[in-house]
């Protein structure tokens, strides 16, 4: 009961704390966007690492002034406080992975690019292995025909936690160096053509 309690109270006040903190990082840091000005209006598929997603609404905002997407989260407890935080961003979800559950997330990614949305994805989440492409953007991308931005988000000064993606945290007073791709078109590879293409894009500016 006291777990229950501690958790509900945390889905109250975690997300809207972790929002501001999030602000309060992006405002106290240098950006330098190393990417297309602009891209396609049609439904488009957003993939960081997993570690590397924390402040992956910013990248989106410089092209959608107005958000029109859902992100794949996990349904675990973390992935709930994840989900109500990105909302503060106007940003919706799909609750699930393409590991687990991984039919009924597909079809209802692939339902909401359907509808006109874009979708955002870690292809090496929720769990990992790490730097590792899954199957499941492949397949989203391939049914819907929807191309591909591959966003790398490299702080200059961060906090690295010592979980499964390293998870990286801006530390104030930095640059954050965003890179991304034009959109990249995976419709006519095959699946082990398109994760190498995927993994060597996302790994480009790694150090």
């Amino acid at each position: 009961m006291a777990k229950r309690l501690l958790r509900a109270f945390a889905l109250l006040v975690v997300p809207f704390i972790a929002s501001l903190l999030m602000r309060l990082l992006y405002a106290t840091n240098k950006k330098e966007f190393h990417s297309p000005d602009t891209i396609s209006n049609e439904p488009t598929i957003f993939a960081c690492w997993h570690g590397e997603l924390l402040m992956l609404p910013y990248l989106y905002s410089k092209y959608r002034k107005t958000p029109h997407a859902k992100v794949l989260i996990s349904s675990h407890f973390d992935g709930m406080l994840i989900s109500k935080t990105i909302k503060y961003f106007g940003l919706g979800t799909i609750a699930g992975s393409t590991n687990r559950n991984a039919a009924r997330v597909l079809i209802q990614a692939i339902s909401a690019i359907k509808d006109g949305y874009d979708i955002g994805i870690t292809p090496d989440g929720p769990k990992g292995p790490r730097h590792e492409v899954a199957d499941g953007i492949i397949a989203m991308a391939q049914k819907t025909k929807a191309k591909i931005v591959l966003v790398e988000i490299k702080p200059t000064k961060f906090w690295q936690l010592k979980s499964w993606d390293k998870f990286k945290i801006p530390k104030p007073f930095g640059t954050l160096n965003y890179y991304s791709t034009a959109p990249i078109d995976v419709s006519d590879m095959d699946t082990l053509s398109a994760k190498k293409l995927i993994k060597e894009g996302l790994l480009k500016h790694e150090k």
